[in-house]
């Protein structure tokens, strides 16, 4: 079974149509709900279920209790809710199920209303907001295992006990509920994500929308959900942001290298460092023998160095991979979009530090290539929020290196700090970026490793000779590249709703120019001035097509084209170029002036040639 639990203002439901061929018969007094002040509760039964339902209904029940109890409900709205999974029981027993569940909770004194099951509903609701107000839950029968191998440290990780403060740039440590978020609302939805760790999407962010009619990426039915296919246009939009981030990770001193995707589950240094990681595996067989898939590339490259000699002249050493592909196997419900996958391409370098002072000194500086990585995507401070998250002892002991990430961001920061170690790093920091549904994403991120060096044997000689072990730094200076699209086309969501033309960074538009000709005419001078675009390394092509001229504008700018030059036979004539600017403006020019002004602001960034036929008339139409 999977609930979310969404302490709310009211919650209000009617009945549209039925969802399935026999839904529950229902009188007038069900077609329509509402309950005020009341605890949420979103359903699936699954079909786990069906091997245990009156455990799972004892477990629920006391999981609504308990989560009632915090939030300090007197009134339950239990609410079916397919969409939480993809496994779900047979209509019946879901339906006895949540009944069970509506009377043990009337038993116990509750206000408890129920709205229908099998019907299409309309529903509203109001969120309180506050850090529990969202929550989710999982509840399995007894003697049943998840189906995929799932780590101790994820086993453990929702008993671990957080303590959640504001840090501002004046060093002032504040704890979360007493802050005034004045000014900070962006930080306010990031700390309530955070603290409440509800991960299930319920509604489609706006980026997907975005994606599918660009033709950008889409789901692939014929693949386990979470892997995704690009067209040609989103294609491009990754292969250049690999470059970008690649770039920058080799220019900043990383040496690169390729690992493996997937390793053996007996290795003794591997099988303890999964059980360190909170994440879920892809488990694959051969023979007899028991792989998994990676959820990132640290074991490829602690297996490199655990092989290298390494000197303190050596260090810090710097090694990197761009993951293609990482796996996790993300609860169902959780997957969003390009938010949350089980397939992606993360940037990862790990960096061999001699002592904690060279670690500290890396960590900083790789804080700042993190930001500039993003202000290269077009993200600025502005647009994500940071987490910075570390153990009391560490606070203690250096709390001025913690203030000073705070000033270098400039804002305050969500701090998480633990009375213990769990993980098996000390430091870490993200920034996050809070989309337009409030829910935040990890983007760039580096952690301070006290562990994984002696757990594979990875070891340095010392000016005297002597073997020692290191600490290794991880780091993402952007995060996974589907989370870098997916924030960069939520951000322009954001700009659209406030009256802002969407729009690409330059560098990575698929198409840069569209030429119009505003005749069949002209067409020679058009195909002419797009060669001498693309001869210059800027994309561009040419609408060819026996639309009207308002529909080829509106065409490009319903694709976000930076740069539109329509021709005629006075441009022909003159040999010019009359060119709309999609960030404002519109004039007639030189060709080589517009080739100057577009190779300024791409300038320091990667390029490659257009995705797409050069005359519109040859292109196919990828969805519907």
């Amino acid at each position: 079974m999977r609930m979310l639990l969404i302490h709310s203002d009211y919650l209000e439901y009617e009945v549209k149509d039925k969802a399935i061929k026999s839904p529950e018969p229902i009188g007038d007094e069900m077609k329509k709900g509402r309950l005020e002040e009341v605890l949420a509760v979103f359903i699936s039964v699954e079909k786990v279920d069906e091997s245990g339902p009156e455990e799972v209904v004892r477990k629920a029940v006391e999981e609504i209790k308990g989560v009632a109890s915090q939030v300090k409900a007197e009134n339950i709205f239990i609410y079916p809710f397919a969409h939480l999974s993809s496994e779900l029981a047979k209509p019946d027993t879901a339906l006895d199920v949540l009944r069970k569940i509506e009377e043990h909770l009337k038993e116990e004194g509750y206000s408890v209303k129920r709205a229908p099951f099998g019907y299409y509903k309309a529903f509203r609701l109001s969120c309180k907001g506050h850090p529990l107000a969202e929550l989710s839950r999982t509840i399995v029968p007894g003697g049943e295992k998840a189906e995929e191998e799932v780590s101790e440290a994820l086993k453990k990780e929702e008993e671990l006990v957080s303590y959640w403060y504001i840090l501002t740039p004046e060093g002032e440590l504040v704890e979360v509920d007493k802050f005034d978020f004045t000014g900070h609302e962006n930080l306010r939805k990031f700390a309530n994500y955070e603290i409440s760790k509800s991960r299930i999407a319920t509604e489609e962010p706006p980026h997907v929308r975005i994606m599918l009619d660009q033709e950008l990426v889409d789901y692939e039915p014929g693949s386990d959900p979470g892997n995704l296919r690009y067209y040609p246009k989103g294609r491009l939009i990754k292969s250049l942001l690999e470059l970008y981030v690649t770039e920058k990770v080799i220019e900043y001193g990383a040496m690169e290298v390729e690992t493996p995707i997937m390793y053996d589950f007996e290795h003794p240094a591997l099988e303890k460092y999964l059980n360190r990681f909170p994440a879920r595996q892809y488990v694959v067989k051969s023979g007899d023998k028991k792989f998994f898939l990676r959820f990132a590339a640290c074991f490829g490259q602690f297996l490199i160095k655990k092989d290298a000699t390494i000197s303190y002249r050596h260090l810090p050493l710097r090694m990197y991979e761009l993951t293609r592909y990482s796996f996790r196997r993300e609860k169902r419900g959780e997957l969003s979009g390009l938010r949350r996958l089980r397939a992606f391409t993360m940037p990862d370098m790990h960096t061999v530090a001699k002592d904690l002072k060279q670690a500290m000194d890396e960590f900083k500086k790789q804080y700042k290539l993190s930001m500039e990585v993003l202000r290269g995507v077009g993200l600025t401070p502005e647009d994500y929020e940071v987490a910075i998250r570390f153990t009391e002892d560490f606070w203690n002991e250096n709390r001025d290196f913690v203030i000073e990430l705070v000033r270098i961001i400039g804002k305050p920061v969500l701090i998480e700090m633990w009375k213990q170690r769990f993980f098996y790093f000390i430091l870490k920091f993200e920034f996050n970026f809070v989309d337009n549904l409030d829910k935040a994403a990890a983007l760039s991120t580096v952690q301070i490793d006290v562990e994984n060096a002696e757990r594979f044997g990875i070891t340095y000689y010392d000016e005297e000779g002597k073997e020692k072990y290191p600490l290794i730094l991880h780091c993402s200076p952007s995060g996974a590249i589907e989370r870098v699209m997916y924030a960069v086309l939520e951000k322009q969501a954001k700009l659209t709703k406030r009256g802002t033309k969407a729009m690409l960074p330059l560098w990575l538009s698929p198409i840069q120019v569209r030429v119009i000709p505003v005749s069949d005419d002209v067409l020679d001078y058009a195909l002419y001035i797009a060669g001498k675009l693309e001869g210059a390394k800027i994309r561009a092509d040419v609408d060819d097509t026996g639309d009207r001229l308002n529909k080829k504008i509106r065409k490009a700018e319903k694709e976000w084209v930076p740069y539109i030059i329509v021709v005629g036979e006075k441009e022909k004539e003159q040999g010019t170029v009359t060119v709309r600017r999609r960030a404002g403006g519109q004039s007639e020019m030189q060709l080589e002036d517009l080739i100057r002004e577009i190779k300024q602001k791409t300038e320091g960034f990667p390029y490659k040639p257009r995705p797409l036929p050069l005359l519109l008339s040859k292109r196919p139409k990828f969805r519907g």
